[in-house]
């Protein structure tokens, strides 16, 4: 019997997360009896809320577990428009929202929706590594553009204008993003939108963190008019709605689109997890809303401890995030090699966080993040622990 010749050449450039072999070496110590703190996940602490759990019970019991169609349950879709006109003042129809298995699902059918082998897509460096691995997969090339504090470490409209190539079909952003928590604020995406259009490209929002703001009321690129048909916006149940691992998400889409969409995921996946989807219709209930926000304001409270007692021990934070729940911070005071300071964390402080060389290239080397997804206390212990290491 012959062996298998080989395996697709599109495998070599899927690249694998760092942090990944950190998380079982993590797990390798915690076995041994160590006691380790994780900052180096990237979903919150908190726990479903018991009434959408108790959703997702009801509707196994009652027999709620064959498929929906691909596009997702119509009620789920009805309360997704309901909450962007709610709470954003946006309308935004329940037959242009797809429901999909996490926002990864809503990432594979927009790439296969809009590129083609050898297409380049726009994204910033850092950025959300998955994104490039999405690409690869439909043969298109990431175009990394690096970027810094001085832009918030985002794109934007005169970076999209000076690095669009003939070959160019969109940009990808994320507002707030991973790593940095920042903001795009709405003048420049709508600056950015502009440029896109006018080279008859598409442009993808990522805001799955985007209910996860702090100082200011969350927004949303949804509230731009888009005579050109080419926004695309992806949300997830993870972040704000603390359903991780239920793996649900929704894509917001032109109705140009929705039927090659549909079609798309009818191949794909067939249909996300019924069960899930019946949860998440609780996740809108005034009781989850007030619970979300309550955990949002706790987010806050540990970002600005961490924002206060991480500059005196030589890590700084160029910028401050305005969402999500992750600090970008430089280490090259420290440093000059952030992965071997985040494996010497690890095995001597108990403390996890994630190497920059996850998200890109650009001064990887000097960066890394944390995830403020631990209580106050053990945030002031890992800060201690640090402290003790580093002789500050």
């Amino acid at each position: 019997m012959a062996a298998l010749r080989k395996l697709a050449d599109r495998l070599e450039r899927i690249t694998s997360f760092h942090v990944m072999v950190l998380m079982e070496q993590a797990q390798q110590l915690e076995q041994q009896g160590r006691d380790i703190i994780h900052l180096e996940v990237g979903e919150p602490d908190f726990a479903t809320p018991q009434n959408v759990v108790a959703a997702g019970v009801d509707a196994m019991q009652a027999g709620k577990t064959r498929y929906t169609t691909a596009l997702g349950l119509p009620a789920l879709r009805q309360a997704i428009a309901d909450f962007y006109q709610s709470r954003f003042g946006v309308e935004v129809p329940a037959s242009r929202i797809l429901i999909t298995p996490g926002a990864s699902g809503a990432l594979g059918l927009l790439n296969t929706l809009l590129f083609n082998p050898g297409d380049g897509v726009l994204l910033s460096d850092p950025g959300y590594p998955c994104n490039d691995n999405f690409l690869h997969q439909v043969g298109a090339l990431p175009q990394r553009i690096a970027v810094g504090a001085e832009s918030a470490y985002q794109l934007s409209a005169e970076l999209v204008r000076q690095h669009w190539q003939p070959h160019t079909r969109g940009a990808w952003v994320a507002s707030p993003s991973n790593p940095t928590g920042t903001l795009i604020p709405m003048a420049e995406m709508a600056a950015m939108k502009a440029e896109v259009d006018a080279r008859g490209g598409a442009l993808l929002v990522d805001e799955i963190y985007h209910n996860l703001v702090y100082e200011q009321p969350p927004a949303t690129a949804l509230a731009l008019a888009d005579e050109q048909d080419s926004l695309f916006v992806i949300n997830s149940f993870s972040k704000y709605f603390n359903m991780t691992g239920w793996r649900l998400g929704w894509l917001v889409a032109p109705q140009q689109h929705v039927a090659a969409l549909e079609k798309l995921a009818q191949n794909y996946y067939l249909a996300a997890s019924t069960v899930a989807q019946h949860a998440a219709l609780a996740a809108f209930s005034a009781q989850s809303i007030a619970l979300y926000e309550e955990r949002r304001i706790i987010l806050g409270q540990r970002r600005d401890f961490l924002l206060e007692r991480l500059p005196g021990l030589g890590i700084s934070i160029p910028c401050t995030p305005q969402g999500a729940f992750y600090l970008y911070c430089d280490v090259s005071a420290i440093t000059d090699d952030s992965f071997a300071l985040c494996q010497q964390l690890l095995h001597r402080c108990g403390v996890a966080v994630t190497p920059g060389i996850d998200f890109g290239v650009h001064q990887a080397q000097r960066y890394i993040r944390i995830a403020y997804s631990a209580s106050l206390e053990r945030l002031q212990e890992a800060v201690d622990r640090i402290a003790r290491f580093i002789g500050r």
